[in-house]
């Protein structure tokens, strides 16, 4: 590592960041998700109980940030919860950057936690490097998986075909039973049908359903979302019989929500939606991926045909006492794994 120019390590609590400042503008730059924006983190904090820190190395080479948050005494993870798709570092310019914020995380935790770290663009390899130059312990694993749809240029029409054969059957049959509507703005309406939707669905209770709105909103407002909402073609104008939430970044769809009546369950209201969504975001937003998010579930299996592991980065300040029994029982399992490979 060899960085020529004067550095500054900083670390600022994210309520103290506001927007159009030059962190805010760093972050728009460099986000390829909702997950990498300052008002994802700000939301996380209003909503959801945490308290964020963005720590940062910044230089005329460029920057290297991570957005934290104290999970136990001396202990920081990544800010993110289970809306979060996935966790990366942000770095613009010099990659020896990250070493250097590394090193000074040091005095800032005993143990850092980065979990659904992708490696498609190299962020867990990047993470376990400069955390290992640093001076720390470093573990890396797989702890999730990740489902996407490579479109490889095709239109809806030739990704319908890809479908397994039982799956394009039922929309076949069940298509002309169910209306599908796509909104790309916030609906107050349209969203209250979502939430009954949801409500008596087999998905339970919403983690935070205030986040979860105030993001529907924040997204239509900049031309991202994609509510989609189903109907009994029956009865038009009844309730909603399944709902969705997507929204469009870039070259990418993401699917963050979605759910059906369990009423409706025989019309297979979740399967004809989820084809309607499929068909606006290929053939009118014309993106190149479409993101399931993470978690193993059969169903994501028949629409998505690939499959990215998310792992998570685990590093550990040599000498803290604090650390000793994790680090036993990583080493042990380390050591039996390697043993029972032999074997």
């Amino acid at each position: 590592m060899n960085i020529s120019v004067s550095t500054s390590i900083y670390h600022q609590p994210l309520r103290e960041v506001q927007p159009g400042t030059r962190l805010d503008t760093l972050l728009c730059e460099y986000a390829r998700a909702p997950f990498d924006r300052l008002w994802w983190w700000q939301a996380l904090e209003r909503h959801c109980g945490f308290s964020g820190t963005l720590h940062g190395a910044r230089s005329e080479a460029g920057e290297a940030l991570l957005a934290l948050h104290e999970a136990a005494p001396g202990h920081l993870v990544a800010l993110a919860n289970w809306y979060t798709f996935r966790f990366r570092p942000i770095v613009r310019g010099d990659p020896a950057l990250l070493e250097l914020l590394a090193k000074a995380l040091r005095s800032r935790g005993r143990r850092i936690t980065l979990d659904k770290v992708p490696e498609e663009d190299g962020s867990s390899r990047a993470l376990v490097l400069a955390f290992r130059a640093a001076g720390w312990w470093v573990f890396c694993e797989p702890c999730d998986t990740n489902h996407v749809l490579e479109v490889r240029g095709r239109d809806f029409t030739a990704c319908r075909a890809a479908l397994p054969g039982p799956l394009r059957t039922t929309l076949k049959r069940k298509s002309g039973k169910v209306r599908t509507q796509v909104l790309t703005h916030f609906d107050p309406e349209a969203w209250a049908q979502y939430e009954s939707v949801y409500a008596q669905s087999w998905k339970g209770e919403e983690g935070a359903p205030a986040f979860l709105r105030a993001f529907a909103e924040a997204e239509g407002a900049a031309g991202r979302l994609r509510l989609g909402l189903a109907h009994d073609a029956a009865d038009p104008t009844g309730p909603a019989i399944a709902a969705q939430m997507w929204s469009v970044e870039g070259n990418t769809a993401f699917i963050h929500k979605l759910a059906h009546r369990e009423s409706a369950r025989s019309l297979s209201p979740g399967s004809v939606l989820t084809a309607a969504l499929l068909r606006h975001t290929l053939d009118t937003d014309q993106v190149a991926l479409v993101d399931f998010g993470t978690g193993d579930d059969a169903y994501k299996c028949d629409w998505m045909n690939a499959v990215r592991p998310r792992y998570r980065v685990e590093a550990y300040r040599p000498g803290s006492l604090v650390n000793l029994p994790q680090l036993v029982r990583r080493l042990a399992a380390r050591h039996l794994a390697a043993y029972l490979k032999r074997g």
